[in-house]
């Protein structure tokens, strides 16, 4: 069978409910699969998307050549487990991966053993694998990416890293296991490996996640950006000059699989890791209600789209649910790989539903748990339990994609189905392997006593040291007397930091 028919002979359904059952002849080269996830873009910021002020020519054309998600989600709303999720197609919290790893991470911290990254599935069929920019999954040696399936890593382990080589906090890029001295912008250097990637591997598959941590804080651009933006002032500008970045470089990308004649065997996806925070960045998420850190529609639902010329047809809007979770499962079955019963996998292939092949919907429910927010999706409706919330609420996202109307009240049938679902879903869960600061940090009381625990020695000021978070630490310093008060910790954006929504996230 020619590798371009394949696709035919897929079967449908989610993984781990329904086996898709694909037989066909292995085809002359499998394709390269390209996952870019970029850090912290809300909804409403590409030009895709809605966005005015920003052009995004390039990530743009990804939709014009493929297919757009409206009701994109991850699977949650804060970076680290949604990675953590993204990387094995399974819901984290099956394995505990619930939050962001404290300023100073435990030995509790990271995707476990126990668990298979797409990487390792994909090294196992035959692929090159290779991982440029953010990790956030571990930082124990036999947790970083070169133990986890990776064949090569170039980028930094944490959560945030500076982009301006010279500046502080620019000092933790690594090649494999070994330091490497920086010169360039950092989303212009992860867009020079990728490129360099591509072409080292491109003689037979390869996976290549890139995973830019545009535009997630500190605000930083070079000149040569920051001229490009006209109309724009203060934070929005550098924001624009760090989008266009982001922009071009995986333009680079898809500029090199057409120099070398792999667009056509390349399935490549595009999505942020949660929605944007816009009192930090101004990163917005259009319409939808909330943020980062929050389960509603603007901390879950993100930029989404995927490509693959010749086998997805172009220009589609696709409104069914889907999810960061379907990636693995979508990508293993463009390898050829039978996704077994016994890999538990949360996703679904979604190539049969977009192929046309498979009618209905990949998912009847989706959920999410996260600190003490809880939210449920079926069909339209979603019920969902807010941050500083603790009843449950309704909405009609067909009618209310702002999440303003709740109408609990007047269906209460359908809440108690849905909150009986969630329920059981909830009861396959682990908990949390480490949790944050307890169970809960949404306030400033909580953000005082976090300040008083932080205090080693009693004399109301943090240290650097004592922060533990050298980027959040420099924003938060704001006379840059070297120490941080507590007025300072309120004062930073959205009255949030020392770990609790902080620039390290």
């Amino acid at each position: 069978m020619d590798r371009r028919d394949f696709l035919g002979a897929l079967g449908a359904g989610a993984a781990g409910l329904a086996l898709s059952r694909a037989v066909w002849a292995t085809p002359a080269r499998l394709p390269n699969i390209i996952v870019i996830l970029v850090d912290d873009l809300g909804y409403g910021e590409l030009s895709a998307q809605g966005c005015h002020d920003i052009a995004t020519p390039r990530i743009d054309s990804i939709a014009a050549n493929g297919v757009r998600f409206t009701d994109g989600y991850v699977s949650c709303p804060l970076c680290a487990p949604a990675r953590a999720g993204l990387m094995t197609g399974r819901y984290q919290q099956r394995f505990g991966f619930e939050d962001n790893p404290a300023p100073t991470p435990d030995a509790t911290f990271g995707l476990p053993r126990t668990e298979t990254t797409l990487a390792e599935r994909l090294r196992r069929a035959g692929y090159a694998t290779g991982i440029v920019g953010k990790w956030h999954l571990g930082l124990r040696p036999e947790l970083q990416p070169t133990r986890r399936g990776f064949d090569e890593f170039y980028g930094f382990l944490g959560g945030a890293n500076a982009y301006l080589p010279g500046t502080r906090g620019f000092d933790n890029i690594l090649r494999g296991n070994e330091p490497v001295n920086e010169k360039e912008y950092l989303t212009d250097a992860f867009g020079r490996e990728a490129v360099a990637f591509i072409e080292r591997r491109q003689e037979a598959p390869f996976f290549l996640y890139l995973a830019l941590n545009a535009v997630h804080a500190p605000l930083q651009a070079p000149d040569a950006y920051r001229a490009r933006i006209h109309g724009l002032r203060g934070k929005r500008r550098v924001f624009a000059a760090m989008q266009t970045a982001m922009d071009d470089n995986v333009g680079r990308v898809l500029d090199t699989l057409r120099r070398l004649n792999l667009e056509q065997d390349t399935l490549l996806f595009f999505l942020s890791d949660n929605g944007g925070p816009p009192g930090m960045t101004t990163s917005s998420n259009g319409a939808l209600r909330g943020g980062k850190r929050q389960i509603w529609e603007g901390g879950i639902r993100i930029p989404f789209m995927a490509q693959w010329p010749g086998h997805i047809p172009v220009g589609q809007t696709c409104h069914r649910p889907v999810i960061s979770l379907d990636i693995a499962a979508t990508a293993l079955s463009a390898a050829g790989q039978q996704l077994l019963p016994h890999w538990q996998l949360d996703g679904a292939n979604l190539l049969p539903y977009l192929t046309g092949q498979a009618t209905g919907q990949p998912h009847d429910t989706l959920y999410w748990r996260f600190q003490t927010q809880r939210a449920i999706r079926r069909d339209e409706w979603k019920l969902v339990v807010g941050p500083g919330h603790d009843t449950w609420e309704l909405y009609n996202l067909a009618d209310d994609i702002g999440e303003k109307h709740n109408v609990a009240a007047q269906q209460p049938d359908r809440v108690r189905e849905m909150q009986t679902a969630w329920d059981a879903w909830n009861a396959q869960l682990m908990a949390p392997r480490w949790e944050r600061y307890g169970p809960r940090h949404e306030g400033r009381g909580d953000l005082a006593q976090r300040f008083k625990d932080l205090d080693a020695n009693g004399d109301g000021r943090l240290t650097a040291q004592e922060m533990g978070q050298p980027n959040t630490f420099r924003q938060m310093d704001a006379n840059a007397d070297g120490v941080v008060t507590l007025d300072e910790a309120r004062a930073y954006p959205d009255g949030r930091g020392l770990g609790l929504g902080g620039d390290e996230d």
